[in-house]
Protein backbone atom coordinates (compact mmCIF):
# COMPACT_ATOMS: atom_id res chain seq x y z
CA UNK A 1 0.00 0.00 0.00
CA UNK A 2 2.83 2.21 0.90
CA UNK A 3 3.96 1.66 -2.62
CA UNK A 4 0.86 3.08 -3.58
CA UNK A 5 0.96 5.95 -1.87
CA UNK A 6 4.23 7.15 -2.80
CA UNK A 7 3.64 5.85 -6.91
CA UNK A 8 0.13 8.30 -7.01
CA UNK A 9 1.96 11.25 -4.61
CA UNK A 10 -1.42 10.40 -2.05
CA UNK A 11 -0.95 11.24 1.39
CA UNK A 12 -0.69 8.29 4.30
CA UNK A 13 -3.58 8.82 6.57
CA UNK A 14 -1.24 7.17 9.30
CA UNK A 15 0.70 9.20 11.47
CA UNK A 16 1.85 6.46 13.84
CA UNK A 17 0.82 3.25 15.54
CA UNK A 18 -2.48 3.67 16.51
CA UNK A 19 -2.37 8.07 15.37
CA UNK A 20 -4.14 9.14 12.26
CA UNK A 21 -4.41 12.46 10.64
CA UNK A 22 -8.05 12.05 9.87
CA UNK A 23 -10.35 13.14 12.90
CA UNK A 24 -12.83 10.83 12.49
CA UNK A 25 -10.83 7.90 11.92
CA UNK A 26 -8.69 8.95 14.77
CA UNK A 27 -11.94 8.99 16.80
CA UNK A 28 -13.34 5.29 15.24
CA UNK A 29 -10.38 3.67 15.61
CA UNK A 30 -10.34 5.15 19.70
CA UNK A 31 -13.46 3.97 20.39
CA UNK A 32 -13.01 0.54 18.87
CA UNK A 33 -9.94 0.14 21.21
CA UNK A 34 -11.56 1.22 23.97
CA UNK A 35 -15.11 -1.13 22.95
CA UNK A 36 -12.31 -3.87 22.47
CA UNK A 37 -11.03 -3.17 25.42
CA UNK A 38 -13.47 -4.66 27.72
CA UNK A 39 -13.74 -8.73 27.48
CA UNK A 40 -12.46 -11.31 24.71
CA UNK A 41 -16.65 -10.98 23.42
CA UNK A 42 -16.33 -7.07 22.76
CA UNK A 43 -12.89 -7.21 21.38
CA UNK A 44 -14.37 -10.18 18.59
CA UNK A 45 -17.11 -7.62 17.83
CA UNK A 46 -15.01 -4.69 17.72
CA UNK A 47 -12.66 -6.57 15.13
CA UNK A 48 -16.16 -7.88 12.96
CA UNK A 49 -17.15 -3.47 13.05
CA UNK A 50 -13.90 -2.95 11.98
CA UNK A 51 -13.75 -5.31 9.15
CA UNK A 52 -17.06 -4.58 8.21
CA UNK A 53 -16.19 -0.70 7.92
CA UNK A 54 -13.32 -1.76 6.12
CA UNK A 55 -15.66 -3.70 3.11
CA UNK A 56 -17.72 -0.70 2.73
CA UNK A 57 -14.64 1.46 2.50
CA UNK A 58 -12.89 -0.87 0.34
CA UNK A 59 -15.73 -1.28 -2.17
CA UNK A 60 -16.19 2.73 -2.34
CA UNK A 61 -12.92 3.12 -3.23
CA UNK A 62 -12.66 0.48 -5.86
CA UNK A 63 -15.43 2.09 -7.56
CA UNK A 64 -14.07 5.47 -7.79
CA UNK A 65 -10.61 3.97 -9.81
CA UNK A 66 -9.56 2.14 -12.88
CA UNK A 67 -6.11 1.41 -12.09
CA UNK A 68 -5.68 -2.07 -12.09
CA UNK A 69 -2.33 -1.93 -9.55
CA UNK A 70 -4.61 -0.13 -6.59
CA UNK A 71 -8.11 -2.42 -7.62
CA UNK A 72 -5.59 -5.28 -7.42
CA UNK A 73 -4.64 -4.47 -4.11
CA UNK A 74 -8.31 -3.27 -2.75
CA UNK A 75 -9.51 -7.00 -4.25
CA UNK A 76 -6.98 -8.48 -2.20
CA UNK A 77 -7.48 -6.77 1.26
CA UNK A 78 -11.31 -7.01 0.44
CA UNK A 79 -11.15 -10.89 0.36
CA UNK A 80 -8.64 -10.25 3.30
CA UNK A 81 -11.52 -8.49 4.97
CA UNK A 82 -14.08 -10.87 4.70
CA UNK A 83 -12.35 -13.99 5.71
CA UNK A 84 -11.55 -12.08 9.30
CA UNK A 85 -15.46 -11.42 9.49
CA UNK A 86 -16.08 -14.33 9.01
CA UNK A 87 -13.42 -15.65 11.46
CA UNK A 88 -14.69 -12.85 14.00
CA UNK A 89 -18.54 -13.67 13.60
CA UNK A 90 -17.81 -17.92 13.57
CA UNK A 91 -15.38 -17.38 17.01
CA UNK A 92 -18.54 -15.39 18.50
CA UNK A 93 -20.59 -17.82 17.50
CA UNK A 94 -18.54 -20.52 19.58
CA UNK A 95 -18.90 -18.31 22.63
CA UNK A 96 -22.88 -18.41 21.62
CA UNK A 97 -22.92 -14.99 20.85
CA UNK A 98 -25.13 -14.43 17.30
CA UNK A 99 -23.33 -11.55 15.39
CA UNK A 100 -25.24 -9.14 14.08
CA UNK A 101 -23.78 -7.16 11.27
CA UNK A 102 -23.25 -2.72 12.57
CA UNK A 103 -22.33 -1.56 9.18
CA UNK A 104 -23.14 -3.90 6.23
CA UNK A 105 -26.59 -4.53 5.06
CA UNK A 106 -28.04 -8.11 6.47
CA UNK A 107 -28.21 -9.25 2.77
CA UNK A 108 -24.34 -8.37 2.27
CA UNK A 109 -23.42 -10.02 5.71
CA UNK A 110 -25.37 -13.05 5.04
CA UNK A 111 -23.55 -13.42 0.98
CA UNK A 112 -20.41 -12.73 3.05
CA UNK A 113 -20.74 -15.79 5.87
CA UNK A 114 -22.27 -18.42 2.98
CA UNK A 115 -19.00 -17.24 0.94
Amino acid sequence: VKRLLDRYSLPDPRMGEGEFANETLQDLYNDLVAQGSVSVRDALMAGAAIEEIDILDLEEYMAQTDKEDILLVYANLLRGSENHLRAFANNLERQRVEYTPQYLSEEEYRSIMEA
